[in-house]
């Protein structure tokens, strides 16, 4: 596992060569450190990979190192997960492009990563009016204080109000950056990053003393949907970047939630024609905590606990071997052929088998967990 994560991080410094691009060699090779050795000739039958694109990875890749990449890049960037990570957050992971590299600062909960602590992400206009301000905290307060934890950007406005009303609530809070996570942006939100270092995490697939540049910040939103079970849009105009969120959710599958204002009210317009086009709303609070209570729930402790208790299924001794190395967590295939002493080919062949059997289900990223 620490072999690919160096490959992971090597592969991500490579021009034109993105998450959906990693994730087709990671398809076609089975891991990125057999891609990373792969033939001019063997990468051009990967979708994707032109002339030209080969021409950037075969020059760059006999530059690099990955290993001693990894030991000088974690030098100065220590806290980050990469998709071979088991601890790589679970419902962002499974999204179309999740970021190859993925920074963190601040406190980590195993159990917001492996999708049981319900996350929400609450966006909106950089210039709210008093109307969204008010119900942004007392959206956010509810939520924390019922166990939610609240995802949003740092940026003036929505995103402020709805950290600040979470940490008030004696709640936990993720902030995903357009900078480095060691970057304070907009200065003015300096006590509330520090703040949110110790209520929760700074999130960033832009290493550290990355400075703010306008084309981060869209690519971000994406991270902010794909981390929640669901979006808020609190108050929005027509060209809001809180749009692009509600965008990626809707292409993710999540529950998109927007805050209902006047037909003439230009900084919700926004909200409305979200509205318009099947976002749902919420009459109250306890509406809201009601619509959400509905979300479908992803394995509880006590399940895993459970699950841990039971007996194994009678299998074959190797199918036993490589059942045994599984749990309800999701593993990287890597960590799985450690564990168990056996050959990638068998390894892959038992999971083959096992799945089959219904007992394990394959995750994007090539992770295996049971069902």
């Amino acid at each position: 596992m620490v072999e690919e994560r160096a490959f992971w991080l090597a592969w991500s410094q490579i021009p034109k060569i993105g998450p959906i691009l990693l994730g087709r060699l990671q398809k076609h090779f089975g891991t990125l450190s057999e891609a990373w050795l792969a033939s001019p000739g063997a990468l051009r039958e990967v979708e994707g990979f032109g002339r030209q694109t080969i021409e950037v990875v075969v020059e760059k890749r006999s530059r690099l190192n990955p290993r001693q990449l990894l030991e000088q890049h974690s030098a100065k960037n220590p806290c980050f997960w990469t998709p071979a990570d088991a601890d790589y957050p679970r419902l962002l992971l499974e999204t179309p492009t999740p970021p190859p590299v993925l920074y963190y600062r601040g406190k980590v909960q195993l159990l917001e990563n492996q999708g049981i602590t319900p996350m929400i992400g609450i966006v909106g206009t950089r210039k709210p009016s008093e109307y969204g301000k008010r119900w942004t905290r007392k959206i956010s307060t509810v939520l924390a204080k019922n166990g939610f934890t609240i995802v949003s950007g740092m940026a003036d406005g929505i995103d402020t109000e709805a950290h600040r009303a979470c940490i008030e609530a004696g709640g936990r809070t993720l902030a995903v950056l357009g900078t480095g996570v060691n970057v304070v942006y907009p200065r003015n939100n300096k006590s509330l990053y520090e703040q949110i270092l110790h209520h929760g995490l700074a999130l960033s697939e832009y290493p550290a003393d990355t400075p703010p540049t306008r084309e981060h910040f869209p690519p971000r939103n994406r991270i902010i949907a794909g981390l929640s079970r669901a979006i808020m849009v609190m108050e929005a105009p027509t060209r809001s970047g809180a749009l692009i969120t509600a965008d990626y959710a809707n292409e993710f599958c999540r529950d998109v939630y927007a805050l209902p204002a006047r037909l003439d009210d230009q900084q919700s317009m926004g909200c409305l024609r979200l509205l318009n086009k099947g976002a749902m709303s919420f009459l109250d609070e306890a509406h809201l905590l009601e619509m959400l209570g509905a979300i479908p729930q992803l394995d509880s402790v006590q399940q895993l606990e459970l699950f841990n208790q039971s007996s194994l299924p009678d299998l074959e001794p190797e199918l036993k071997q490589v059942f045994q190395a599984i749990s309800l967590e999701p593993a990287p295939f890597d960590l799985i052929v450690q564990q168990t002493n056996l050959t990638p080919g068998s390894v892959s062949s038992a999971l083959l088998q096992l799945e089959l059997l219904g007992l394990v289900l394959q995750l994007p990223g090539m992770r295996y967990q049971r069902c």
